[in-house]
């Protein structure tokens, strides 16, 4: 199979805890590892120009940013022209809290709160992204499934995709044939491996620090991987991101493994990546 070569990026939150303590240090060795680009899920204290410094030295580009649908709710006009001014095209929806998912929360509210943010960030020149995770696929009402609610209710020039390829297989889903089915809208694809031997886990989120019953963690069951050493289909997903017509690949690890650092794993997903010539 002839791959096409992808321009990648890193979720930076994959090595948050090597960002907070060496800020340029770290983007210095995720430019030397062969990234393209980077996703920040947070800016660590650092001011727009100080990061545009950094990332304009190193060859990075600066593609996008997850921010909580909190901050971007109580200050939509400023998160925007800050991102803006990083050279973001993209300002994504990292995670949905339980009270406004389908099913179990005001998801209805969601959509609205989503969509007048989107039509915000098309404003400021942005695309507002939405990125999964599993708890999206449950079905609502009309029997879609939530995400898929989601994207039918907010027009697809407001609201584009960034689906999270780990997160869809968890909960089901075939990840490459549904990132076909939103072909057009998926500038923006999260790469990431797992392995999950057993069922899910009951407190799946445990594991990327959001739950806090620690006692309830079931590593055994379920871990995140380099990209292509785990579960997934890796060169079908890029196949699918080629006919999707995708802008960027993004890898992403929530979480070391395998007895390497957050920096080893990224390091190990991108030697991968070059060598199916991506």
């Amino acid at each position: 199979m002839v791959l096409k070569k992808f321009p990648i990026a890193l979720q930076l939150y994959s090595v948050r805890d090597f960002l907070a303590r060496d800020f340029e240090g770290t983007l210095t060795k995720v430019a030397e590892m062969g990234y393209d680009g980077v996703e920040f899920a947070g800016l660590y204290g650092k001011s727009a120009e100080e990061i545009l410094a950094i990332t304009e030295k190193l060859g990075l580009k600066v593609i996008s940013a997850h921010v909580p649908l909190a901050d971007m709710q109580a200050d939509a006009e400023g998160v925007f022209a800050l991102y803006k001014s990083l050279g973001c095209e993209y300002v994504a929806v990292p995670y949905l809290p339980e009270a406004g998912r389908p099913g179990v929360g005001d998801f209805e509210g969601t959509i609205a709160l989503v969509a007048s943010l989107a039509q915000k960030a098309k404003d400021a020149g942005l695309t507002l992204l939405y990125h999964n995770h599993d708890f999206e696929f449950v079905k609502v009402e009309n029997g879609n499934y939530g995400l898929d609610e989601l994207y039918a209710r907010v027009p697809a020039d407001l609201l584009e995709t960034e689906l999270d390829t780990c997160w869809v297989n968890v909960a089901g889903v075939e990840p490459a044939a549904y990132l076909k089915k939103y072909s057009g809208r998926a500038p923006v694809v999260h790469l990431k491996d797992f392995v999950m031997p057993g069922k899910k886990p009951a407190k799946l989120y445990a594991l990327i620090g959001i739950d806090e019953d620690e006692e309830q963690k079931e590593e055994e069951a379920f871990s995140f991987r380099p990209v292509g050493y785990g579960a997934q289909d890796v060169e079908k997903l890029l196949a699918a991101a080629e006919e999707a017509g995708s802008k960027w690949l993004v890898v992403e690890q929530d979480a070391p493994c395998m007895g390497l650092d957050s920096m080893e794993c990224a390091a190990k997903s991108r030697a991968y990546l070059k060598s199916i010539g991506c």
